[in-house]
């Protein structure tokens, strides 16, 4: 078997079938495999994937890292491809894979261990071209046992295996192609802001495991606002109009919030220990 596919979802029936639709072409006709990490849904984000041939893997949640190598140990193909079920695969990206993985014609990935894909990331329906949402490369395609994902809270990615090596199609084909993955991440202000509120508790987890954090104007006020006009002013996030705006603007409230829920949690911590 040539491909495994890995995705972890919990009750993303609003976008499971739009995944999996487009990696059909890729795992049909015996080439392949769909492997879901279900974490208790309760919607119908189950019965779309077993309708796609996918096999279905019901377990609790043990965090965004160990979910996905729990998906990547159950797979059995040579390659695995790793997407987040709000991911769609582009045209483009398919036949990269399709020329690139080994079929019995050829070995063109034989010197390479992973792929790095780029992705077009939307927020309320717009692709964000600037601000430093795109090319936005990921590491998504590799060779079963060369990478896994890193032991983070949040924001994790596929870290490869010393000695191995990755393939950049950016770089490494003679004529500029591409690549690129659909994330449809935001569809609503609402799924941004609730996104956001897990993943600054999450960040604030991460910083207080680190260090204690104490209360800073610097962090709470002032970063946020240099986060803004970085990503907004030059990083020229202003030319993705009314979305673009929006986008920096709750971003920075997010870096807000992770150092305000950091200071409240190292507070909760010490007042703990002295009782």
């Amino acid at each position: 078997m040539n491909l495994s596919v890995v995705i972890i979802t919990h009750n993303e029936e609003a976008n499971i079938a739009r995944t999996l639709k487009s990696v059909q072409p890729l795992v049909s006709d015996g080439k392949g495999e769909v492997i879901v990490v279900d974490s208790g849904s309760t919607d119908h984000t189950v019965e779309i994937a077993k309708s796609f041939g996918a096999k279905v893997f019901i377990e609790e949640w043990k965090g965004y890292a160990a979910q996905k190598n729990s998906a990547i140990d159950k797979a059995t193909g040579e390659w695995i491809l790793s997407l987040d079920a709000d991911e769609e695969v582009s045209d483009e990206a398919q036949q990269l894979a399709l020329e690139l993985l080994p079929d019995g014609r050829g070995t063109a990935l034989s010197d390479f261990d992973a792929v790095r894909l780029n992705r077009r990331n939307y927020f309320l329906g717009h692709w964000m071209r600037f601000g430093g949402f795109y090319p936005d490369p990921k590491l998504r395609l590799f060779r079963r046992g060369s990478a896994s994902f890193e032991p983070r809270l949040v924001h994790e990615d596929l870290q490869l295996r010393p000695g191995k090596k990755s393939f950049d199609p950016d770089t490494q084909y003679d004529e500029r192609r591409d690549f690129y993955l659909f994330h449809h991440s935001y569809p609503t202000l609402s799924d941004y802001i609730d996104h956001m509120n897990r993943y600054s508790s999450l960040g604030g987890e991460m910083l207080v495991a680190e260090a204690k954090v104490g209360f800073s104007v610097v962090n709470i006020v002032l970063r946020p606002l240099c986060t803004f006009f970085y990503n907004y002013i030059f990083r020229l996030g202003f030319l993705d109009g009314r979305e673009g705006l929006l986008l920096h603007l709750y971003h920075a409230v997010y870096v807000s919030w992770k150092y305000a829920k950091a200071w409240e949690l190292s507070r909760a911590n010490s007042s703990n220990l002295s009782s």
